[in-house]
C-alpha cells in the first residue's frame, strides 16, 4: 500500500507540472500577443484602469445582471475561493510539506461548505431552463470534478491522511485544467488586465464618479 502511494504521489507531482507548464504556456503567449502597438494617444491612466478592473469593476452593482443574482454571485466567489485554496492545499501536501492536525478540521470544514456550494450551482445550472441553455457537457463535468475534488480533500485533511482516492481525482484534475475549460484561471486574469489597460489608457476606467470620489 505504501508503494502505490508513493507511486500515485509522484503521478499527482507530474501532474502538477504538467499543469503549470501548460498555464505557463498560455500566459506567455497571451502576453506575446496581447501587446500591438497602440498609435492612441493616452488620455487616462493605464494603471488606474488594471486597478479598477480587478476590484472596483468586479462589484455586482457594476455587472451587467450579477446584481439580480446576489446568491448565485456570492456563491461564485465562495467556490472559487474554495478551488484555490483546495489546490493550494493539496500542491502544498503533495510537495512533502506538512499541515498543521490543529488547523485540518477548520480547513476541512470550509472546503466542504465551498464544495456543497458547488454541488448546489451545479443542481442549480441542471433544472434552470435558461441555464440548461446556456451549458453545454463540459460545465457541468468541470463543476461535478472540481466539487469532488474539494470533498474528499476535505474528507482527507479530517482525517489527517492522504488517500489513493484523492492523489486519483487530484491528478485527473490537474490534467484537465489546461486541456478543459478551466484553463479559464489563466484567460480570467489577462482579460481583465487587457479590459483594465485599455479603458485605463483611455480614460474610461475608473469612471468618472469614481475618480472625483477618490480626489475627494
Amino acid at each position: 500500500m505504501e508503494g502505490g502511494i508513493e507511486t500515485l504521489l509522484w503521478i499527482s507531482r507530474i501532474s502538477l507540472l504538467f499543469c503549470l507548464s501548460f498555464c505557463l504556456y498560455y500566459l506567455l503567449r497571451i502576453i506575446r500577443a496581447g501587446r500591438p502597438r497602440d498609435y492612441a494617444k493616452p488620455s487616462g491612466s493605464a494603471t488606474s484602469g488594471v486597478r479598477y478592473a480587478y476590484t472596483g469593476a468586479m462589484h455586482p452593482g457594476r455587472k451587467e445582471s450579477a446584481y439580480l443574482h446576489l446568491p448565485t454571485y456570492i456563491a461564485g466567489l465562495v467556490y472559487h475561493a474554495g478551488t484555490l485554496m483546495a489546490l493550494l492545499i493539496f500542491a502544498w501536501w503533495i510537495s512533502g510539506l506538512g499541515i498543521p492536525a490543529a488547523v485540518q478540521p477548520l480547513i476541512a470544514i470550509l472546503l466542504a461548505i465551498t464544495a456543497i456550494t458547488g454541488l448546489s450551482l451545479l443542481i442549480k445550472r441542471a433544472i434552470s431552463g435558461k441555464l440548461r441553455s446556456l451549458s453545454n457537457p463540459e460545465d457541468y463535468v468541470a463543476n461535478f470534478i472540481v466539487s469532488l475534488f474539494q470533498l474528499i480533500l476535505a474528507l482527507d485533511l479530517w482525517q489527517g491522511n492522504i488517500s489513493p482516492i484523492l492523489l486519483i481525482t487530484g491528478s485527473i484534475l490537474l490534467i484537465y485544467i489546461p486541456l478543459g475549460k478551466l484553463r479559464h484561471c489563466v484567460f480570467f486574469f489577462a482579460a481583465r488586465y487587457h479590459l483594465g489597460y485599455f479603458y485605463g489608457s483611455r480614460g474610461v476606467w475608473p469612471p468618472a464618479t469614481q475618480k472625483l470620489s477618490q480626489h475627494g
